[in-house]
């Protein structure tokens, strides 16, 4: 098992086999997503009180789940990548960083359009709002300071230290609505209780989540491949890929 973690944790295995996979990826996350906004937005149902403005949840929720979990993901391969130097682990710690901050403000510009007519205001200091606001400042914070240090591997041990205690931001976001009194409606879609919505609602709303997962690997994997091209330069098998694709 270790050897296998080993194997597929370096560079030109992984490289090689999310090649393979990628087309598939990519060709799944544009159908679900395709046909879950299709079914979403013009033909689920309008909610009976806030009427067709509920259709931003398909778009709101999943990309604040994805928020979330894209963060834990990459905590846990910073938390890798600290304890055994894997380099694939910073590749990804890496990638995900301006994937997360960009599906966290998809999350936050969502949430102020569907909050504009339900509270009135675009942006409310509430508990849930400001956690996720940070938890975008996270990203940023994260990628900013890899960029502004030029060791690779100091930029990487920091980085990832950094990562790991940005961690005690996440069950704040997820308690947020029961632990303080906030405007933010408690969650209507969890995998482990009974939706609060109608099955013709909730099921377009699964398919956008299966969507943005498959979109989120796709990006992911795209980037890590590039900047492991980026660090392998001068390997051999990257000289050989070059000159194998420049001349067929």
């Amino acid at each position: 098992m270790w050897k296998w973690i080993h194997k597929f944790g370096s560079p030109r295995p992984f490289y090689e086999v999310s090649e393979y996979c990628l087309p598939w990826l990519s060709g799944m996350a544009f159908v679900t997503i395709v046909v879950g906004s299709i079914w979403g937005l013009l033909f689920a149902p309008g909610d009976y009180q806030q009427g067709d403005t509920v259709r931003i949840m398909y778009m709101h929720v999943p990309a604040s789940i994805l928020a979330q979990s894209s963060y834990m993901m990459m905590a846990t391969a910073a938390a890798i990548f600290l304890i055994w130097r894997i380099k694939l682990a910073d590749v990804a710690v890496q990638a995900m960083a301006p994937i997360g901050a960009s599906i966290t403000f998809l999350a936050l510009i969502t949430g102020s359009i569907w909050g504009k007519p339900m509270w009135g205001t675009w942006w409310v200091w509430d508990a849930r709002l400001t956690s996720t606001l940070v938890l975008f400042f996270l990203f940023v914070g994260i990628m900013a300071l890899r960029s502004a240090m030029e060791n690779r591997e100091s930029a990487g041990r920091a980085t990832a230290i950094l990562a790991v205690i940005g961690v005690i931001n996440l069950p704040i976001i997820k308690f947020s609505v029961d632990w303080w009194n906030t405007l933010h409606q408690p969650a209507s879609f969890t995998l482990t209780e009974k939706p609060a919505m109608p099955a013709e609602m909730w099921l377009p709303l699964l398919v956008m989540v299966i969507g943005f997962y498959l979109f989120f690997f796709t990006v992911l994997i795209m980037r890590m491949q590039a900047e492991i091209l980026s660090r392998e330069y001068r390997s051999e098998w990257v000289s050989e890929r070059v000159k194998r694709e420049a001349f067929g």
